[in-house]
């Protein structure tokens, strides 16, 4: 049998999110095919440019960091994460992106609890029972873009978040300095929809799978320092 080199080195990418990864169309109940959707688009990029890689999807709609959804089980992100990297391993790179849904009206969250809640998540995915010799996978924090004020049918659920959510960014970056781990900071390249200010339009997707393309083509390079290890989009678009 012939193998192919590409193969061999594939790179294997876990992408661990809610329903703004999911492909949701904003006012729908709607998905995006994989292609259209910004995990698909970051995959295609990467293959287009040589980069052998392979993504997995665990998108779910609602899920949070670490809070538990009172009217829909299996929302809470901790819950489960480490099997999740045990089933796909071995990972090259888990990639985190979620947050919005920990501003829904059911909890009282500021941007802080949600980057305690990613610190907690980062920890989890640190301490998953991956086979002996399996490397512990980096993780790349994406933080969401800022909420807009919400409309349509999420309105009541995410009444007020546009307020609760300020200064994400700034919170999730102090949790990947503490934890030395990567981040990416969505805001700085896309921007929630119109339509229902939660989710990403099929331009936005676009947008963001190529910019992600760029930042995971970086991170999956060696690291040859502690400080190389935390990334963000400004450094990584310098080099």
């Amino acid at each position: 049998m012939l193998l192919c080199p590409a193969a061999i080195d594939m790179k294997q990418i876990l992408v661990y999110a809610d329903s703004l990864s999911w492909g949701i169309v904003p006012g729908t109940r709607q998905r995006l095919p994989f292609d259209a959707r910004w995990p698909g688009v970051m995959e295609n990029t990467l293959r287009v440019r040589g980069v052998a890689a392979r993504v997995f999807e665990n998108c779910l709609n609602g899920r949070r960091t670490a809070w538990d959804d009172p009217f829909k089980p299996g929302r809470n992100g901790i819950v489960g994460i480490e099997q999740v990297i045990e089933m796909h391993s071995p990972l090259d790179l888990v990639i985190v992106m979620l947050g919005t849904n920990d501003f829904q009206t059911v909890h009282e969250n500021t941007a802080w609890h949600s980057a305690e809640g990613m610190g907690a998540l980062i920890d989890s995915i640190r301490c998953a029972p991956i086979e002996p010799g399996m490397p512990v996978p980096p993780a790349l924090i994406v933080v969401p873009p800022a909420i807009r004020v919400p409309d349509g049918p999420v309105m009541p659920k995410f009444l007020g978040s546009e307020g609760r959510c300020v200064g994400l960014a700034e919170a999730y970056g102090d949790i990947a300095r503490s934890h030395g781990c990567m981040i990416f900071d969505a805001g700085t390249v896309t921007t929630t929809s119109h339509r229902d200010g939660i989710h990403l339009d099929a331009d936005q997707h676009v947008v963001l799978g190529q910019a992600m393309a760029d930042i995971v083509q970086v991170a999956l390079q060696p690291l040859h320092s502690e400080e190389s290890s935390l990334v963000g989009a400004e450094d990584i678009r310098r080099r």
